[in-house]
């Protein structure tokens, strides 16, 4: 160890972390016992790193918000800085004389060599830099099949990933911090311009959702004490209030996977057998977000290119711009389709089930290639995520991590008769349901199925032209 890392004041960069409880690179810097200077950077300018879409930026500026008064109260402070992150950190390192600079690990591969390169100038000019495991509960590189290969079916993945150690016991939150920031500068969060004004688009999500860390604590509680008996049974049914609705506070690290790993384990201790059920199938949800981590940290242009090459043989037809608009708008005349996409618009966010529907009718009953549709919700979703969300996608399209054939096309009218059968849920999201005002159907549902179903002939014979280029 240098010995400016055995003095100066350590630099906590947070990232998708915006939390004091069970974050690992705020723990180390306590332990290391020196002034810590807490760092936020804004970065839109690395090489690959891809840039927020609004939702998330609204959701950003109110964590950030939050985690900065939450720092305040324990003593110390949160630095705003933007640029390119090596620029920013090596900076800032070199204006504090930093001894250490310690953050939580990113999957994404362009993240990666972000750290990585910033790693190796710090050690050069003897900071001590380390990283640590706060987002995943399994590493990507620790879970490999008995040939060391990748996993690329859930199934199994999952059932290594629980067969080895437990995830490790979160980590309490400080009790105070020592403060280093002194007077360095700090931008001013609203300078940033995340939030929406001309319009303000975001009374929806306002409404709908309040960030930080704290809001996360009190989701969690009140899931595991109010909706986690009913999970198994009513997950798949928009209308109720079974789900977690933590989605968005594990993308921004508001709460941890260990925090809600070992609350939902303290639950299954004393549970009764439909509980403990219901938490086994809780447990298993945040296994897919592990495995849609798993596969990114594998196939890093998994938001961009197909995971199962052979569909770079789609013939995907033109896009018709007045379809894609119906769509995004929620005006394709499919009432489970349009609530879907109208309580996107206006929470940023939208239940499970009905993700997987409006996907599968953009892709396979529409017949736009699924990038289009990856991009539509990273822009909306206030919980984009850099791997659920492409994931997600091309496990719907029929072209990524998938045992299901193709041929699984969601007809929109049969899971709503299923899941939504009292159309509670439509009718929330669809008021004019069944007047003049809404639209006739854009497509006929069979017609359409099995256009896909045609399409994809080309793709198993490779009878097709040439590869269509990315939507």
């Amino acid at each position: 160890m240098s010995p400016a890392s055995g003095t100066g004041p350590t630099i906590v960069w947070f990232r998708d972390d915006l939390r004091l409880a069970d974050n690992p690179a705020l723990h180390a810097a306590v332990e290391r016992g020196l002034p810590i200077v807490a760092v936020y950077v804004l970065d839109e300018d690395s090489p690959g790193v891809r840039p927020l879409g609004g939702a998330s930026c609204w959701w950003l500026h109110g964590s950030l918000h939050a985690l900065g008064e939450s720092l305040k109260a324990l003593g110390g402070s949160l630095l705003l800085r933007r640029g390119p992150a090596a620029d920013v950190i090596g900076t800032l390192a070199a204006s504090t004389g930093a001894g250490a600079v310690f953050w939580n690990r990113r999957y994404g591969a362009a993240e990666r060599a972000v750290d990585t390169a910033i790693k190796a100038g710090l050690h050069a000019d003897g900071v001590e830099a380390r990283s640590f495991a706060g987002s995943l509960l399994f590493e990507p590189w620790t879970i490999r099949t008995g040939q060391g290969n990748p996993y690329s079916v859930f199934t199994p993945f999952w059932r290594a990933c629980v067969a080895g150690p437990p995830p490790r016991e979160p980590y309490p939150a400080p009790e105070s911090i020592d403060d280093g920031s002194g007077t360095l500068p700090s931008d001013r969060l609203e300078d940033w311009g995340l939030l929406p004004t001309r319009p303000d688009w975001a009374a929806g999500l306002r409404a709908a959702w309040q960030p930080g860390e704290a809001f996360a604590a009190e989701a969690l509680d009140t899931f595991l004490r109010e909706s986690l008996a009913r999970y198994a049974d009513e997950r798949d049914a928009p209308a109720q209030t079974a789900t977690s609705r933590l989605s968005p506070r594990l993308r921004w690290g508001e709460v941890s996977p260990f925090q809600v790993w070992h609350a939902t384990q303290r639950v299954l201790r004393g549970a009764d057998a439909a509980t403990a059920s219901s938490a086994q199938r809780f447990l298993t949800e945040l296994g897919w977000r592990e495995f849609s981590y798993h596969v990114l940290f594998h196939a890093p242009e998994l938001a961009t290119e197909n995971l199962k090459r052979e569909f770079d043989r789609f013939p995907w037809p033109p896009l018709d711009d007045r379809v894609l608009e119906a769509w995004q708008q929620g005006r394709t005349g499919i009432p489970l389709v349009d609530a879907g996409m109208r309580e996107l618009w206006q929470t940023g966010s939208m239940h499970n089930r009905v993700r997987m529907v409006t996907a599968s009718f953009l892709t396979k009953n529409l017949l736009v290639d699924w990038r289009v549709g990856e991009r539509w919700f990273w822009d909306t979703l206030v919980d984009a995520d850099g791997a659920s969300n492409p994931f997600g996608w091309q496990w719907v399209a029929g072209s990524g991590a998938d045992a299901a054939p193709y041929f699984r096309v969601f007809n929109p009218e049969l899971q709503a008769a299923r899941f939504d059968p009292h159309g509670e849920y439509i009718r929330e999201y669809v008021p004019e349901i069944g007047t003049a005002a809404y639209p006739a159907p854009l497509v006929d549902l069979g017609e359409t199925r099995r256009a896909a179903l045609a399409a994809y002939e080309y793709v198993k014979a490779a009878k097709a032209p040439a590869p269509v280029p990315s939507a």
